[in-house]
């Protein structure tokens, strides 16, 4: 699966870098299963999803539990390539923020 890998988060739409990068390097990983994890600021989770078709592009939607800053937190989300080793995508939080996010294949 193409978007099977560690991909480091260098841009979000609604925070800074100060705060998505605050306790480790932002991140989002994702198995060829369509299982993951990711971190950006305090917040982070455990993901799974799969790959849906849009047209002639194909993105990877998923959904995804985890915490806030210590409180359950759930929501969804898409990622889609911009190339082999970069990605853009969304991740929204359960009636609450929206935010797009850039993120580049770790080495």
């Amino acid at each position: 699966m193409k978007f099977a890998g560690t991909w480091h988060i260098y841009e979000m739409e609604l925070w800074d870098e100060e705060y998505f990068n605050m306790e480790v390097q932002a991140y989002i990983r994702i198995n060829s299963r369509g299982h993951g994890k990711f971190q950006f600021g305090l917040v982070s989770g455990s993901l799974y999803g799969g790959i849906v078709t849009e047209g002639t592009r194909k993105k990877f939607e998923f959904k995804w539990e985890g915490n806030d800053e210590c409180d359950p937190a759930r929501g969804s989300g898409w990622i889609k390539l911009k190339n082999e080793n970069s990605i853009k995508g969304r991740i929204k939080f359960h009636q609450g923020d929206s935010s797009k996010f850039w993120a580049e294949k770790a080495g």
